[in-house]
């Protein structure tokens, strides 16, 4: 739109400057320089020939006009009739001396042929004084309305677009975590509303997620009392009870408990602090606290860093193969180490419809094959690990491995050595 606006006011400009500057200009142009030649012709013939007054005067007008007076008559070739400025100037020029003119060209310049009383000269004065091109003109308009316009639109665009790309780094970088760096309200007006707004937003939405996790934690740990006590009770009971109904109760306290500790473990990960931690050993050290032997393959810089929260990340690692474990025999971790370092949690189970890789997040959703309760579990493994990813902003998907079984990637940005060297400098 700003473009085809520009277009159209040079355009109007271009016909309103041609048809009220150029035209007025060129004719009044052709006027002067004819009654100039006309003049000086008529001069030239009312100086008495026995003195040294015609030639002083036709020395005078070439040194002073650029007008050459000549008596002696040239058989030169026609000038172009076509030329607007040449028109005008022949037109004038015959209505001044009431006779037709001829317009010649020789030598460079533009001849008169001038029918004056008493004689007939030859005037000669430069072409050059010719009428303002319009092309010239039209793009001398087009040249500035285009730099007005192009700088006018980089000032608007930069105005307008540099608030919008902060919004949009902040909104995609908001995970509704505490420390959140609120947006700069400055820009247009509805810019700076909505940043407003989104400020207000992302703290209470901060607020929000602070107080659930707050009261998640404290319900959590105040039933580890009233729970120890039920199963002290449980274990208390006299041999008269049913052993069937006291292991039930046996098993559902275990999974309570099971329940209570993911709640809390969650709720730890959530306001954990990140720090800058060498990825390699780290991953191997998790990988290690594993139940049973789990390969590690590591391709890329062993030497990559990254900012991660080590409680959260920890419980993410071992949530993944916990889960790997308990639906496959073979269970591996693939590490690719570069711009970001992606953990691959690969397993040869019988996988995951790729309908169900997304809801498989959902608290206690569960698949109907192989992933029943039977195998157990709380449901929950997978809910955290989406969880404390949006918390730390990870990334986690689902796909599939090369032997059919699920292929499980969390994936974190890497540190580069100017980022490791600015967090040096504020921590010496």
């Amino acid at each position: 739109m700003l473009a085809l606006s520009a277009v159209v006011i040079i355009a109007t400009a271009f016909l309103a400057v041609q048809r009220l500057v150029v035209a007025p200009f060129t004719e009044q142009l052709a006027h002067d320089e004819a009654g100039l030649v006309v003049l000086s012709a008529q001069t030239w013939v009312e100086l008495p020939d026995y003195t040294d007054a015609r030639p002083a005067f036709e020395l005078e007008m070439a040194r002073m006009h650029d007008l050459i007076i000549s008596p002696d008559l040239r058989d030169l070739p026609p000038a172009d009739t076509e030329d607007s400025y040449f028109a005008l100037l022949r037109t004038s020029i015959s209505e001044r001396l009431g006779a037709p003119v001829r317009l010649l060209e020789g030598d460079g310049l533009l001849w008169a042929d001038l029918p004056v009383p008493g004689a007939r000269l030859q005037v000669g004065f430069v072409p050059g004084r010719q009428d303002v091109q319009p092309i010239y003109v039209g793009l001398a308009i087009g040249a500035i309305g285009a730099g007005i316009v192009f700088g006018a639109t980089f000032f608007m665009v930069r105005r307008i677009a540099g608030p919008l790309v902060e919004t949009a780094n902040s909104v995609e970088a908001f995970r509704g975590a505490e420390g959140f760096s609120p947006l700069p309200e400055r820009g247009p007006r509805e810019l700076v509303a909505l940043a407003t707004n989104f400020n207000r937003m992302a703290r209470e939405i901060s607020e929000l997620l602070s107080n659930r996790t707050t009261l998640l934690a404290g319900i959590s740990h105040d039933l580890r009392t009233p729970l120890a006590r039920m199963r002290l009770a449980v274990e208390l009971l006299p041999d008269t009870v049913d052993r069937k109904l006291a292991r039930r109760m046996e098993r559902n306290l275990e999974a309570m408990d099971e329940l209570i500790g993911d709640a809390l473990r969650f709720a730890r990960g959530a306001r954990e602090s990140p720090r800058e931690l060498l990825a390699k050993p780290f991953i191997e050290s998790i990988v290690a606290q594993a139940d049973g032997a789990v390969p590690v393959q590591w391709r890329g810089a062993a030497d990559g860093r990254a900012q991660i929260a080590p409680g959260a990340f920890r419980r993410v690692l071992l949530n993944l193969l916990d889960n790997a474990r308990q639906h496959a025999e073979g269970t591996a971790v693939v590490v690719d180490a570069g711009e970001t370092i992606a953990v691959h949690v690969v397993d040869s189970g019988p996988g995951i419809p790729e309908a169900d890789r997304e809801r498989v997040f959902e608290p206690f959703y569960r698949l109907d094959r192989s992933r029943g309760r039977a195998a157990g579990g709380s449901g929950l493994g997978l809910a955290i690990v989406r969880q404390l990813c949006q918390a730390h902003g990870w990334q986690v998907g689902i796909g599939a491995s090369a032997c059919g079984g699920v292929d499980v990637c969390v994936s974190v940005t890497a540190l580069t050595q100017s980022d490791t060297k600015k967090a040096a400098s504020r921590n010496p």
